[in-house]
């Protein structure tokens, strides 16, 4: 008996930074979304915990220090069951590591609901909330994969309207970028939030009114990894393209397109022309 969760790419349609906490945390404001391009938690019962990183970017992740994010949700899930942590997991990682979409969020996140499945023990909502905050500021956010305006550090999610049809391409160059990095060359006032109540009928009413708004966490990240400006012009210069903007601290960018056809004609393009990226098609969820 096993049970499988997807864990797909979450993309900032905007990110503002609208304060700080004096324990140094930022602020945000932001509307989050969710791709059918996405890695994979599988779970099994076992004697004991383990975890098998598969897919192509597992190397990425096991070099890394520090217990994995899957490998801590089971463990800090099953203490608040009060129950030993018995279980095979695996990750089958396809989205690029430390990338601005929620990779490793994510990933917890399907572990949470996959592991709901296998032990037929669902927290409250309360204490599921705390045990996602307490794995990390995005978690919350990435629980129930759809839209919403998250705020306070991450932990406030509120479900967004929902998003007309948008196709997307995701593109990174290849370079992670740590977001405390970003974070600290962050610059400049804090930005006001930018929710809205009426959710546009159609993809190209959604680009225009994104495009009112901004990353305000691009113009760091481009100092740390220059390779950034070049993807979004060239995501903003494939035909079709609505909107193109860097995803969370990045290095991950995308763009919106109101068809299947013109993301999947696009993500080709970029390829053929940048091999070394990592580009993918979908649609938001």
């Amino acid at each position: 008996m096993e049970f499988r969760e997807r864990a797909p790419a979450k993309l900032n349609l905007y990110l503002h930074v609208v304060g700080r906490r004096d324990d140094g945390y930022h602020l945000l404001d932001s509307l989050v979304a969710f791709a059918d391009i996405a890695d994979e938690v599988t779970v099994a019962p076992a004697t004991a915990l383990s975890l098998r990183i598969a897919g192509p970017f597992a190397a990425a992740l096991m070099s890394g220090t520090g217990e994995n994010l899957v490998h801590r949700a089971a463990r800090l899930y099953a203490a608040r069951l009060r129950r030993q942590p018995r279980v095979a997991l695996t990750l089958e990682k396809r989205l690029p590591v430390a990338s601005g979409i929620g990779g490793g969020s994510s990933d917890a996140a399907a572990t949470l609901r996959a592991l709901q499945s296998l032990w037929r023990a669902e927290l409250a909502e309360d204490a599921r909330a705390d045990l996602a905050l307490a794995l990390g500021a995005d978690v919350p956010a990435c629980l129930v994969p759809r839209a919403a305006f998250v705020g306070g550090i991450g932990e406030r999610i509120e479900p967004a309207p929902p998003l007309p049809p948008l196709a997307v391409v995701l593109a990174n160059p290849g370079v992670a970028v740590a977001t405390a990095d970003v974070y600290a060359r962050r610059a400049g006032a804090f930005s006001e939030p930018a929710r809205f109540v009426d959710m546009p009928g159609d993809a190209a009413g959604l680009a225009a009114l994104l495009a009112e708004r901004r990353n305000d966490l691009a113009d760091a990240a481009r100092e740390l990894a220059p390779a950034i400006a070049d993807v979004i012009a060239a995501l903003a210069a494939t035909p079709g393209a609505l909107l193109a903007r860097m995803s969370g601290s990045g290095a991950t960018c995308f763009a919106l397109y109101a068809a299947s056809h013109e993301a999947e004609a696009a993500a080709q393009t970029l390829a053929a022309a940048s091999p070394r990226w990592w580009v993918k098609a979908g649609n938001l969820l």
